[in-house]
């Protein structure tokens, strides 16, 4: 095994925000009807998309989206917006979901998650997190007793930069000390997380489906790269 260190990013990657039974609560029509299972999801995939813009903006949203994962005050304007245009018709019912979105705590973990986080550990091999994000997620790490096993947190809103900018990687991999091209950066977007082989480093393309349908996805993306997870 060749690889020296993993970086991961977060939404879509080891984590994922999912619908549960209370968000029939937030997820109202105007006219009190439930959204539809489609809605829902499309819903729940304009929050957590890395990178691609739903809507169009007037000049304060636009900025507010353009810098939306370095300021967490532009972060909030800009996803307010989006669930207004997403069809959330009152300002109350998007604040409250909009309080899932930066809530750690409400993330679900993939499957397969802590399994290869432990895996790598019991390696010696060190992991960091990079992710354009404008929130804390440190909290879903400690609630399960994971941070033990990051060396390095890389989130654009604390170092001001944001993915595919080699900065950010850098960032992770010095704090871990590790030379990028023995790195391997596993992540759900090919533009912002494959942004890690403009260093040199590796890079392996994961699907952000739900988490019951993608049980082994990081098993398979380190095991494409000679980590050999158990199955």
């Amino acid at each position: 095994m060749d690889i020296e260190a993993v970086l991961f990013d977060f939404s879509g990657t080891i984590f994922r925000l999912e619908e549960d039974e209370s968000w029939g609560d937030e997820l109202v029509g105007a006219d009190g009807a439930d959204f539809d299972v489609e809605a829902k999801a499309e819903i729940l995939r304009r929050m957590t998309a890395p990178v691609e813009q739903f809507m169009t903006f007037d000049a304060e949203g636009q900025r507010a989206w353009d810098n939306r994962d370095l300021d967490p005050a532009m972060h909030r304007h800009a996803y307010l917006e989006v669930l207004r245009f997403s069809g959330v018709p009152s300002e109350e019912q998007a604040e409250r979901l909009y309080g899932r979105l930066v809530d750690p705590l409400a993330w679900t973990p993939y499957p397969d998650t802590g399994q290869v986080l432990e895996f790598l550990a019991g390696q010696g091999v060190p992991v960091g997190v990079v992710s354009n994000i404008a929130f804390d997620v440190r909290p879903a790490f400690r609630a399960r007793g994971w941070d033990r096993l990051v060396g390095a947190m890389a989130l654009s809103f604390e170092i001001g930069v944001i993915k595919p900018e080699p900065g950010i990687f850098l960032a992770a991999l010095n704090e871990l000390g590790v030379d990028p091209a023995r790195a391997l950066m596993v992540g759900d977007s090919a533009h912002a997380d494959g942004g890690a082989t403009a260093l040199g480093s590796r890079f392996a393309l994961v699907d952000p489906l739900p988490t019951a349908q993608r049980p082994d996805a990081l098993v398979d993306a380190l095991r494409a790269h000679g980590v050999a997870v158990p199955r």
